[in-house]
């Protein structure tokens, strides 16, 4: 138990509590942000910001990862608070938190299995794109001032010139501070994170969502909080998955769906927005040294801290320094090696990955581009696996005996290839199929035995299968109809 606390919590904390101080303050502009998206208060999304990292340090199953409000999720409520208000969103919130620990229970996050590496790559690739297009607004139009652009130099330089000076510090906690300093002793006039939104002076406070307890309320905030939980648990576990590899450790993927629930539940009821993890802030942890649930918990308690009783302070740092961080998470995430790597890999993988890519930036829409590039990795390896099916023959020397074997998998692509691959029309007395090196999968495939058992039939010849391994044998014995001849006329006639 005490080791188990001890890896979990304080095995390093200076590094903890230093990438959790970056993070904190890298939330709050996009929180801030995030609120401003879904058309509600600034305070919705810092108060969730800090109850869904607090929650998920304890209950999450990705230790070091961050969670708190999303661009992902914002995008989601925006109809809702549009035609039901703030309250409506607060019920969706706390249903998506149910929706969410029902997925974990059931283990559903183990899907995770089902997504290609070349979905993860476009997904990571798509984020990194979007997080750099975020930033655009804050260095283009009435923002494109040389003081910006002085500032945001030179925090980049800060970022990524002082690790080969020294690593005692995270450099990014560093470009903010010193980039606030020199703003404010030279009195330049920049936007700053105050300009975002009004902070909040108070603690959040628990409170019931003020909406009819009836079906009417649950017809209105079920389609959304079933969006917001399956969009929520895709970017989380892509996110997981990420950090793993950062990390080279594992996580729990069911217990992260339950902690993601629970983490939503408490923000609907201390008046936040739904979230989830965000691979952005994730990385900057992970890169300023964040390895255990302590940076979470720090990055969710020190972002309350910040806006509520430093709220002034807070208030002046340049958006120009968070830019810059933001700019090197984006870079950082990108993984630029999947461009080189797009004339190695096979096609059907750069596809899958472009296509993921292209669909998550058109659309704005996570859970959109990892389903399309799921769909397309599932029908590229079904078609893949579909050619790799032989058929061969051979006739006996009185040519009245002929030996079809049969090598490879049978299934719904196939199934054509299999029929194919049998002479119908050739005068025998007898057939053997010999099954011993096949697979038969689905019905589709027992259909198309069905079909040539029947075929050879009906030409005259005895058929004799041989070799049908156990799994094959009872699809055959459960669904095939080539011995019920109550059942052939029936299927000949399709």
């Amino acid at each position: 138990m005490l080791d188990t606390l001890r890896q979990n919590w304080l095995s390093n904390v200076r590094g903890d509590l230093l990438s959790g101080t970056v993070v904190a303050l890298a939330l709050i502009p996009e929180a801030i942000a995030f609120s401003i998206i879904a058309g509600v208060d600034p305070k919705v999304g810092l108060y969730a910001s800090f109850c869904i990292a607090f929650i998920s340090a304890f209950a999450g199953g990705r230790p070091a990862m961050i969670s708190a409000a999303t661009g992902a999720m914002a995008l989601v409520m925006v109809d809702l608070v549009k035609d039901h208000g703030l309250e409506y969103l607060l019920a969706a919130t706390l249903l998506t938190g149910v929706l969410q620990i029902i997925a974990g229970i059931l283990k559903l996050g183990n899907l995770m299995r089902f997504v290609s590496r070349s979905v993860v790559t476009g997904f990571v690739n798509a984020l990194a794109i979007l997080i750099f297009l975020a930033q655009l607004p804050e260095i283009t139009g009435a923002n494109f001032t040389l003081p910006v652009y002085a500032l945001l130099i030179g925090g980049l330089g800060i970022i990524y010139l002082l690790p080969y000076v020294t690593r005692a510090v995270p450099s990014p906690l560093v470009c903010i501070v010193v980039i606030t300093a020199v703003a404010l002793y030279f009195g330049i006039d920049v936007r700053t994170v105050g300009d975002m939104g009004e902070l909040p002076d108070s603690l959040p406070v628990f409170l019931l969502p003020d909406v009819p307890l009836n079906l009417e309320t649950l017809k209105i905030i079920f389609p959304f909080s079933l969006t917001l939980a399956v969009v929520g648990l895709l970017e989380s576990m892509m996110t997981a998955t990420i950090v793993d590899d950062l990390t080279d450790t594992s996580s729990n993927k069911s217990r992260e769906c339950v902690g993601q629930g629970l983490s939503n539940i408490g923000a609907g009821f201390l008046g936040g927005m739904a979230g989830c993890a965000m691979i952005g802030q994730s990385v900057i942890n992970v890169k300023s040294g964040g390895r255990t649930r302590l940076s979470t918990l720090v990055a969710g308690v020190f972002l309350l801290i910040l806006v509520v009783f430093l709220g002034d302070w807070v208030g002046r740092i340049p958006m120009a320094a968070l830019v810059a961080v933001m700019i090197m998470v984006s870079i950082g995430t990108f993984s630029w090696a999947s461009i080189a790597a797009l004339k190695t890999n096979p096609k059907s993988s750069s596809v899958v990955m472009i296509a993921t890519v292209a669909v998550v930036v058109a659309t704005h829409n996570l859970a959109l581009g990892v389903l399309l590039g799921v769909l397309l990795s599932a029908l590229f390896f079904a078609h893949k696996v579909g050619q790799i099916l032989y058929v061969g023959s051979e006739l006996s020397g009185d040519r009245s005996h002929r030996t079809y074997t049969v090598v490879g998998q049978v299934f719904f692509t196939s199934a054509e290839q299999f029929i194919g691959g049998f002479d119908f029309k050739e005068a025998v007395d007898r057939v053997t199929i010999d099954l011993s090196r096949a697979h038969f999968w689905d019905i589709t495939a027992i259909s198309s035995l069905d079909k040539v058992v029947i075929k050879l039939r009906r030409e005259g010849a005895e058929v004799a299968l041989i070799g049908l391994n156990q799994a094959s044998a009872t699809l055959v014995d459960k669904f095939a109809v080539h011995n019920k001849p109550e059942e052939v006329e029936k299927l000949m006639g399709h």
